[in-house]
């Protein structure tokens, strides 16, 4: 079967209007361009993604489902609780953005490729740079034992991916980003397609429509970048 993908100007950042993305495979909507950080940050705004493997070309996604927690959706329970306590686990914002994403993106047992190639690493790194990415850590003494990275939209969250090198330090990194969030705005955190581990933690499936009217909301509420700021961060246990 022959598809057809609207080719991407390397001088335009704009993207060709979301109905046009395909039902097979689902929410495939262009190919080519670049990873510069304006078509980056024009992507993210309107509900877009790259998405692409080693050989493939650069692809860009825009999903029919999605998959977002909601504000408050995320709660730090007995269990989490006492992960924390036994193994002294720390939490900081944007200190360690680079190593997040490369512990992201080496092999995992299931999942021996990666979709996280060097030239995503670097626009993600320059987007951190810029402002617009930021990444969660987790640490056990001075080693980082998980955390997350995205690409944040006004006040809502677009994850990227995340990693645990000890029990459920994935999903604290999820509880302090929500806080975070949610300490100036609403925490809606956008986790791009839904899978059972996102759905077990409290995830909420929603149409590309309803994401893309989320996205138009919470986009004008722009955080300050002083709320951004490298530091250590503490999880409310009271407030969660």
């Amino acid at each position: 079967m022959t598809i057809y993908l609207p080719q991407l100007s390397a001088h335009d950042v704009s993207f060709p209007a979301l109905h046009r993305a395909l039902a097979e495979p689902d929410g495939l909507l262009a190919m080519g361009g670049d990873l510069s950080a304006p078509r980056l940050i024009n992507a993210y705004a309107h509900g877009i993604f790259p998405w692409f493997s080693e050989g493939d070309p650069l692809l860009w996604w825009s999903p029919s489902v999605r998959a977002a927690f909601a504000p408050d959706s995320l709660q730090l329970n007995r269990t989490l609780r006492k992960q924390i306590n036994r193994h002294q686990l720390r939490f900081s914002i944007n200190t360690a953005f680079t190593q997040v994403i490369a512990q992201c993106a080496a092999p995992r047992a299931r999942q021996p490729a990666t979709w996280i190639l060097p030239q995503m690493q670097q626009a993600y790194l320059q987007l951190h740079l810029q402002g617009h990415a930021h990444s969660i850590e987790v640490w056990q003494q001075d080693r980082l034992v998980g955390g997350l990275y995205g690409v944040l939209v006004g006040s809502l969250f677009c994850g990227e991916s995340m990693f645990n090198r000890l029990p459920d330090t994935a999903k604290l990194a999820l509880v302090a980003l929500q806080q975070h969030l949610q300490q100036v705005a609403p925490g809606w955190i956008d986790c791009q397609l839904p899978n059972p581990f996102l759905m077990q933690l409290g995830a909420k499936e929603m149409s590309r429509n309803h994401y893309v009217q989320l996205l138009q909301q919470y986009r004008q509420q722009i955080t300050p970048p002083s709320h951004w700021q490298a530091r250590t961060i503490e999880l409310d246990s009271a407030n969660a």
